[in-house]
């Protein structure tokens, strides 16, 4: 599952960088809707969601990169809360639907709170994916597989997304936590960026989630470069 940043390196090439993600192998595409406060991504993330809302991104043109990309592959939504409590949940559950989507992630909207989206999300069939860290306690890992629409997210470490020298020692064991608490595949994010990282997450997971190294490549070098580098990441896992 690679991430894109809708809007970067502008509006056209976002869409076409997803239709290379799809046709070189991607399952899934996680699309970010550019926020200016993404607290949960680290610098790579952060510069693009800056110079997408720069280039004039807009969460409505960002459904209309989705629209395209969800033709040939399915799209997860990624979108802080604001933009969702801008628009009223039901409201963006409406459009994110009427654009393709197939489920939103929300990273900074805490498990507690997200009845409202979620319900919202439920009456327009779309998977409201909640994440999971490796701080969370047990309890309330059971709590979120429970509720999980989709998949559940698991965060690999603890910290903003980013490219890694190497996987953390304890992902075998969160992964396992979370697996045994839902009955939705478990899909790994964060930290992610080798094919050979790829193929080790794999081996314990059933998703894995490519960010910021599939966001710099598509600055580096446009639809072409994701479509390569998807390419590796996926005859990785086959």
């Amino acid at each position: 599952m690679p991430y894109l940043m809708g809007g970067y390196p502008d509006l056209a090439r976002s869409a076409d960088a997803g239709l290379a993600a799809a046709e070189a192998g991607a399952d899934v595409i996680e699309l970010g809707i550019p926020f200016s406060d993404p607290l949960a991504d680290g610098p790579v993330i952060h510069a693009a969601a800056t110079d997408a809302l720069a280039g004039g991104a807009t969460p409505r043109a960002v459904m209309g990169v989705c629209e395209r990309v969800a033709q040939s592959a399915p799209v997860v939504l990624m979108v802080y809360f604001n933009l969702i409590f801008a628009a009223g949940p039901r409201a963006f559950a409406l459009r994110a639907c009427a654009a393709g989507a197939s489920g939103l992630i929300v990273p900074d909207l805490p498990h507690d709170e997200a009845d409202e989206v979620r319900a919202a999300c439920d009456a327009e069939g779309l998977a409201l994916v909640p994440l999971v860290a490796p701080t969370t306690t047990p309890e309330r890992i059971t709590r979120i597989g429970a509720d999980a629409r989709g998949f559940v997210y698991t965060v690999s470490l603890t910290g903003t997304t980013g490219e890694r020298s190497s996987l953390p020692p304890g992902l075998r064991h969160t992964v396992s936590a979370v697996r045994a608490s839902t009955d939705v595949p478990v899909a790994v994010g964060f930290g992610i960026s080798t094919a050979d990282q790829a193929r080790a997450v794999a081996e314990v997971a059933d998703g894995v989630i490519v960010g910021s190294r599939v966001v710099r490549a598509a600055g580096e070098g446009g639809p072409g470069a994701v479509g390569s580098l998807v390419g590796e990441l996926a005859g990785a896992l086959s």
